[in-house]
C-alpha cells in the first residue's frame, strides 16, 4: 500500500477513536532524541537563572505512526522499546508516563530494498501483530483517489474515545479461556522453537522461534477476536485465526528457508497442521 494511503489509514483510526496522532518518518539519520525528546536550556529572564527542561518528542501521542521504521538503524529503532513495553519514556533519570491508551503502528519497506535495516528481535517482539496490507481492489482504489483529491477531504466520525478504549482493553483481559486452549496456545508457541517440537518445518527452516511474549499476544489477540465476534469465551477458531499475524514476525527463518523461498506464513501453516489441537473447539 502506498505511504500516503497508510498515513491516511492510521490518521483515520486516530480520528475515529478521538486520540492524539503523531507521525515519525524514519530515515537513516534519525536520532533517538528525534523520537523521545531532548533537554533544552532555558533562562528565566526575571532572575537570570538557567535550567534544563525536557522537551517532549513525537512519541508523546496516543497513536504513533512509525513510518518506514526499518529505514533507520537499530539503535534508533530501539528508542521505542520502553515506550512500547512500559508506556513510558525515561530521560535524564526521570520517567515520563505516556498518555493512555498508547498505540504504535509501524510500516516497513521490503528488506531487499537498499537503505533498510532488519528490525532487532526485541523490537519485533514488541509488536502485537504483523498485518500484511496488500494493494486495494480496483473499486476501493478508485474510491480512495476520488475521496482524497477533492476540495473537501473526508473527516472521520468519532466512534469511541480514550475512556471507552481503556474499558474495552480491560474487558478483553476478562474474557475466559479454557485450560485446554491455554495449553494449546503454549504448545503452539513452544513448537516454533527448533529442538523443542516435533514439527519438521521448524527443524528444517527456523533459526529462532517465538518467546513467551508471543504466547501473551496469542491469547490476548484471541480474546479480543472473541469479543469482537460477540462471544464471551475464546474458541479454537480464535486462536488459529490470530496465529499468523501473531507469529509471522516472531519466527525467524534460516538460510535454507530463505534459499528455498519459504515464508514465515508457510511455517505457521505447518505449525497449525502439526500441533495437536483440543478435540473440543471450546477446549
Amino acid at each position: 500500500m502506498p505511504g500516503l494511503a497508510k498515513t491516511l489509514l492510521v490518521r483515520t483510526v486516530a480520528g475515529a477513536t478521538d486520540l492524539s496522532f503523531r507521525r515519525i518518518q524514519f530515515t537513516p539519520d534519525l536520532m533517538p532524541s528525534d523520537i523521545l525528546g531532548t533537554e533544552v536550556l532555558e533562562e528565566d529572564h526575571a532572575t537570570g537563572k538557567r535550567v534544563f527542561r525536557f522537551q517532549r518528542g513525537p512519541v508523546f501521542a496516543q497513536v504513533l505512526l512509525a513510518d518506514e521504521i526499518n529505514r533507520t538503524p537499530p539503535k534508533t529503532q530501539a528508542a521505542l522499546l520502553e515506550a512500547m513495553q512500559e508506556g513510558a519514556v525515561t530521560w535524564g533519570g526521570t520517567t515520563h508516563q505516556l498518555e493512555r491508551p498508547f498505540f504504535v503502528l509501524a510500516t516497513q519497506n521490503p528488506i531487499e530494498q537498499a537503505g533498510t535495516y532488519p528490525l532487532p528481535e526485541a523490537q519485533l517482539d514488541r509488536f502485537l501483530l504483523y498485518l500484511r496490507v496488500e494493494y486495494p481492489a480496483v473499486d476501493d482504489e478508485r474510491a480512495i483517489i476520488a475521496q482524497t483529491t477533492g476540495a473537501a477531504l473526508p473527516t472521520p466520525t468519532r466512534v469511541l474515545g480514550a475512556a471507552e478504549l481503556l474499558v474495552a482493553q480491560r474487558l478483553v483481559r476478562e474474557v475466559p479461556i479454557a485450560e485446554a486452549l491455554l495449553d494449546y496456545a503454549v504448545r503452539l508457541v513452544r513448537a516454533t522453537r527448533p529442538g523443542q517440537g516435533t514439527v519438521a518445518a521448524v527443524q528444517d527452516w527456523v533459526r529462532w522461534g517465538a518467546g513467551p511474549r508471543a504466547g501473551q499476544a496469542l491469547v490476548l489477540a484471541a480474546k479480543a477476536r472473541a469479543l469482537l465476534q460477540g462471544r464471551l469465551a475464546v474458541t479454537l477458531a480464535d486462536l488459529q485465526a490470530v496465529a499468523p499475524p501473531v507469529l509471522r514476525h516472531r519466527v525467524l527463518l534460516n538460510f535454507r528457508a530463505e534459499g528455498e523461498g519459504i515464508t514465515p506464513d508457510r511455517v505457521v501453516a505447518e505449525l497449525l497442521r502439526g500441533v495437536a489441537a483440543p478435540t473440543s473447539p471450546l477446549g
